[in-house]
């Protein structure tokens, strides 16, 4: 997520350094906090989006549960009426509606994570936002007195692990697209034939299900 990296850009700011290397300190520090603001207030935004999203999944996977239950209960009505065509149809509901829960549920799983991601995010961006307001005179100050430092010696050093990291980060980005095109090449070669299983071990599903209809309402019967 784009902003999430922002934030963490931000985050990982060493303050001191970028003092430092600012031609006008005090305008660079102004307009740090100002950005701190800026993203603080679109991740406070997308927090309450992510927990609403949280939320609607939670009830659509609440919903499929009731609807897979419901569809259960009238299969077994319809075992009890000796109809097993309209029991077969009943699971067919059953089955469908128990999937798409189970798809709510990890979808839900998920958005708890992202939930919590942008939490942490939030909380360590306040953290950082409080540090530069508190330390934005001192740091300014600290500049003035430190301009026969080495300043040239440490930014060349920091371009270069810079420079590092950046084309680190390309060739893992390379690898992470020839791998994606790799695994969706042999996703669609398989497609056809898994499909065709699937349909066999649906319909095996749907018999196994009629008959554990059958035997509880004889054992209730």
């Amino acid at each position: 997520m784009a902003l999430l990296e922002r934030v963490r850009t931000l985050v990982r700011a060493n303050l001191n350094d970028l003092i430092d290397k600012a031609e006008d300190p005090e305008k660079m520090i102004k307009q740090l906090i100002l950005d701190m603001e800026n993203q603080l207030m679109q991740v406070k935004t997308q927090v309450a989006v992510s927990i609403a999203d949280q939320h609607m999944l939670e009830r659509k996977q609440k919903e499929h549960d009731e609807k897979s239950s419901e569809w259960m209960r009238r299969a077994e009505l319809a075992v009890d009426k000796k109809q097993d065509d309209l029991a077969r149809a009943a699971l067919e509901r059953h089955k469908s509606y128990a999937q798409m829960a189970e798809s709510f549920h990890e979808q839900v799983a998920d958005q708890r994570v992202q939930v919590e991601n942008l939490k942490a995010a939030l909380g360590k961006l306040e953290q950082k936002l409080a540090e530069a307001q508190s330390k934005s005179d001192l740091l300014i100050a600290q500049h003035r007195r430190s301009r026969a430092s080495t300043r040239a010696s440490s930014a060349q050093l920091a371009m270069g692990d810079h420079s590092k990291a950046a084309a680190f980060d390309r060739m893992k980005q390379k690898v992470m697209r020839g791998q994606a095109v790799s695994e969706a090449h042999a996703e669609m070669v398989a497609d056809n034939l898994e499909d065709r299983f699937r349909k066999l071990d649906r319909e095996d599903e749907i018999e196994r299900l009629l008959a554990e209809v059958k035997s509880r309402r004889q054992l209730h019967g």
